[in-house]
């Protein structure tokens, strides 16, 4: 910090990829109904109720998929702070990341449903408000196939690969008010922008948003930045767009553009 003309210039920290604002974690376990223990993490705004709420539904576990899995880490790192959104990350069966390793193992998203289940009656009875599921590659099959029949407001899709989802399934969605919205890179390994527009077509309450140089994996800071704000955007407007600094005047931070 310093001063001119005895005016305070407060100090900016850019927000990237190590930055972790201020939060309340909380370490959760989740039990399914088929009494397996999941590892999972709850972040909340400090000293103030969540507008909304993120359920994570990370990358396929096989490849290297986990809740920890850099969007969602950075989601929880930022969103609570920047946005008053709560972010409940955690390891579907079988899965081990830095957090630590669920019970069970990797059952290609069919009894995954249980672990859906668990995650959003948890936020349930801890009295989450609006539930979203955030699912990215195969947690999007995950959101799709489970989300019509959960107790949510919808689902945000980041790379779709759509190779567990039938049209029957997305059909599906066409019976509830829910809505889906689907990130979709331009550069995705498995289902680009004009492809998505095909396979969607068939829900109603739907919205693409084609993302220009982005790839499967949103690599980078601009990546991420774009993903955060879509979903902030979609749960809780009046946060969006999000800032990309933090100022410092020797108290709390504070957010700005």
């Amino acid at each position: 910090m310093a001063e001119v003309s005895g005016k305070t210039i407060l100090n900016q920290i850019e927000i990237r990829s190590s930055v972790e604002l201020p939060s309340v974690r909380q370490p959760v376990t989740l039990t399914t109904e088929d009494n397996l223990k999941l590892v999972a993490e709850l972040a909340l705004p400090v000293n103030k109720e969540p507008i909304a709420t993120l359920i994570m539904l990370h990358p396929l576990p096989t490849a290297g998929g986990f809740m920890d899995s850099h969007i969602y880490r950075k989601a929880a790192n930022r969103l609570p702070y920047l946005a008053d959104v709560a972010v409940l990350r955690f390891n579907t069966r079988g899965t081990q990341s830095p957090q630590g390793k669920s019970e069970g193992s990797f059952d290609g998203g069919v009894s995954e449903k249980f672990d859906v289940k668990a995650a959003v009656d948890f936020a349930l009875q801890e009295k989450l408000p609006n539930l979203w599921l955030v699912g990215w590659s195969f947690g999007t099959e995950l959101a799709l196939k489970y989300g019509p029949d959960m107790d949510v407001l919808g689902a945000i899709l980041l790379s779709p690969p759509l190779h567990r989802t039938s049209e029957q399934e997305l059909l599906h969605w066409n019976e509830t008010s829910k809505k889906l919205v689907a990130l979709i890179p331009e550069h995705d390994d498995y289902l680009k922008p004009a492809e998505a527009a095909v396979r969607f077509e068939l829900v109603t309450n739907f919205e693409l948003i084609a993302v220009e140089d982005a790839k499967h994996l949103w690599v980078g800071e601009t990546s991420t930045r774009r993903v955060l704000n879509e979903i902030v955007r979609v749960v809780n407007p009046g946060a969006y767009p999000l800032p990309d600094f933090i100022s410092y005047s020797g108290g709390e931070p504070t957010p700005h553009e």
